[in-house]
């Protein structure tokens, strides 16, 4: 649930930056600059190591390949992350709804916009986005437990999490917190809506993670005595 929280931090600056530099910059550089939002509550929750569904897609289909977890044990982990992560992406998204318009931060349509990018694809163009999406985060844990220091570790987060929000890329928690957002904020975005976000970008987050990165990064890897 933790991971579901702290991911929303990235939702609430994106917002809090859009307003103050849409009427101030182009919008190319709103966008280069809302993409650097995106990725602090991916540095949050990576380096704060709260367990993020995307993440386990990846990392926790590894004992299974190797033999040593069931895929029952799998199944488990994934179901227990996933409901964690999505409850703790409503707290947030409503409190972001709540409190950003009340205090002036940014306005309700803010929130509206920033879900609209998500909501209105097609299922074929946002499960393929999910996929995508499911591959870069297992990159980024396949890569961030190989950095050396803290440091390097946080320019890999955002360097893959800044390309994730600059090409607007489905993902299930920190997608949830956006969508989760408009849809509190604004009667503009829909139950209806979300519920076509989650059920098309999950199905491509579980498909990218394992398919790109645990099944051919361990096949690289793994000594071929040890490949399934």
């Amino acid at each position: 649930m933790t991971a579901g929280l702290e991911i929303g931090l990235g939702v609430f600056l994106m917002a809090r930056v859009q307003t103050i530099a849409e009427d101030e910059l182009p919008a190319s550089v709103v966008k280069l600059v809302v993409a650097n939002m995106y990725a602090f509550g991916y540095i949050v929750v990576v380096l704060g190591r709260s367990e993020l569904f995307t993440e386990q897609t990846c990392l926790a289909i590894l004992p299974v390949m190797s033999g040593r977890a069931s895929l029952a044990a799998l199944a488990r982990v994934w179901a227990v992350v996933y409901a964690g992560n999505q409850l703790g992406a409503a707290i947030v998204a409503f409190l972001i709804a709540w409190f950003g318009p009340t205090l002036g931060e940014f306005s309700p349509s803010t929130l509206a916009q920033i879900a609209d990018d998500l909501v209105h694809n097609p299922a074929p163009i946002i499960v393929m986005s999910g996929i995508l999406a499911g591959w870069m985060m297992g990159l980024l844990s396949w890569l961030v437990s190989a950095g050396r220091d803290t440091i390097s570790q946080i320019v890999i987060i955002w360097m893959i999490a800044a390309a994730m929000g600059l090409g607007k890329l489905h993902h299930a928690v920190m997608g949830s917190v956006e969508v989760l957002a408009g849809v509190f904020a604004s009667s503009t975005v829909t139950t209806a809506d979300f519920a076509h976000f989650l059920l098309w970008t999950t199905l491509g987050n579980a498909i990218g993670g394992p398919l790109f990165v645990a099944l051919l990064k361990y096949t690289q890897a793994s000594p071929p005595e040890q490949q399934p």
